[in-house]
Parts: structure tokens; C-alpha cells; sequence
């Protein structure tokens, strides 16, 4: 059955950089979240000046490369390809799938962000992604007017997934105002990975709220 079959992107807690311009406290954050169990971390950073955003995506990168942790950029799939990370994250507005999907390595991931919209997680999947990503799920801080995925459209998400798998499966991503308290019921409805900025990073202890939302995924 496809829904056996193994993802082509980790399952778990994939955190997303917030916007800190203090980089010894994000590298600490960093650090405490892969130890509390983080897959994934993606480098999501709006709006630093560029010479800040440059030195802290290299400290990132550097301490990713450190710890083991692999590591998406959101937005730019060039400067994925040319860093030689993980992979990169699209959304609807930065640049054309099917040319990320050519321009990155095979062994590359690229995720695509498709709001509450099964149209687009179809058009995705049939160029190749490695995830597809719904949300806002809940009321979210970082994008307050981001459209709302449903359960309904996640689990339909996950069928469509199953639907384009081949020897391997895409992944559903959820994202949008996620907590540890909230994240069981997306689980439950077939999401492969929780995307977080601000219930992680935010949280007074990073370690412990990475523990409790990795422990969801062991139930």
C-alpha cells in the first residue's frame, strides 16, 4: 500500500527560523531544539538587512552542518543550490516549481507551500516535490491572514500524496499556529510534519517544547 511506503522527507518537527537579529541566541535556540528532537530547520528570514542576513544563514548553515541537522531555504532554491544544503521551500509567489525542482540537485528536497488549496498540492506533486505544505491550520501570529486549511483538505492532502507516490511518498506538511497542545488532531488526520516558528522558539524552554511535540510523533 503507498501509505506504507517510505517518505522523501522527515517526519517530525520542522522548525523555521524567527526573525532574531541576536545570532547567539538563535544558534542556543537552534541547539536546543535539534536536541529536543527538530528533523528538519528552514531558513526563513524577511526582514534583516542584507550584510545580518548573509552572516546569520552562514552561522546557521555552519552549525546545521555541525549537528547533523538538515537545512532548507525558504524563498530562493539558487542560493539552496549553490550553499549545497538540504533543500529549498517555495511559496506561490517565488519563482516557478518546475524550474527549482530542474535547477536543484536530485538528492535535493523541495517543499511547496500550497495554503488550503488541493489544486496547487497536485500541480506540485506532479512536478516532483518532496512535501506539500497546508496552512495556516490555526490563527496564526506570524501570517494573521493566511487562508485556513481544514482537516478535511489535510487528509486530502495526504490522499493526493498517496495517490503520486511511487517507490517513495511526498510528505504533508502543516503549518500556521501550531502548539504542542493543538498538533495532535493534524497527526491524527495523516500531516507527516509540524512546521513552527514562534510555539518553538518562542516557548521559555525550547528543549522541553521540542520534546513534547516530537513525543506526538511517537504515539
Amino acid at each position: 500500500m503507498t501509505a506504507s511506503l517510505p517518505l522523501r522527507f522527515p517526519r517530525g518537527l520542522y522548525g523555521i527560523t524567527p526573525e532574531w537579529e541576536d545570532t547567539a541566541r538563535l544558534l542556543d535556540a537552534i541547539r536546543a531544539a535539534y536536541d529536543g528532537g527538530m528533523q528538519v530547520l528552514q531558513w526563513r528570514r524577511k526582514l534583516a538587512p542584507t550584510a545580518l542576513h548573509h552572516q546569520q544563514r552562514q552561522a546557521v548553515q555552519t552549525l546545521c552542518q555541525q549537528l547533523g541537522l538538515p537545512l532548507i531555504i525558504n524563498d530562493d532554491w539558487q542560493s539552496a543550490r549553490e550553499l549545497g544544503v538540504a533543500g529549498a521551500h517555495l511559496g506561490r509567489e517565488d519563482g516557478e516549481l518546475r524550474h527549482a525542482r530542474a535547477g536543484l540537485a536530485p538528492q535535493q528536497w523541495l517543499g511547496s507551500s500550497c495554503y488550503d488549496r488541493l489544486d496547487l498540492a497536485e500541480q506540485a506533486l506532479q512536478i516532483g516535490v518532496d512535501y506539500v505544505a497546508f496552512g495556516a491550520v490555526y490563527p496564526s501570529q506570524v501570517k494573521p491572514n493566511a487562508p485556513r486549511a481544514t482537516l478535511t483538505v489535510l487528509q486530502q492532502g495526504r490522499a493526493l500524496c498517496e495517490r503520486f507516490a511511487q517507490n517513495e511518498r511526498a510528505a504533508v506538511v502543516a503549518i500556521g499556529g501550531i502548539t504542542s497542545t493543538n498538533a495532535a488532531p493534524l497527526i491524527e488526520a495523516g500531516v507527516d510534519s509540524i512546521a513552527v516558528i514562534s510555539s518553538l522558539f518562542e516557548a521559555e524552554d525550547i528543549y522541553t517544547e521540542a520534546r513534547a511535540f516530537s513525543r506526538l510523533f511517537q504515539m
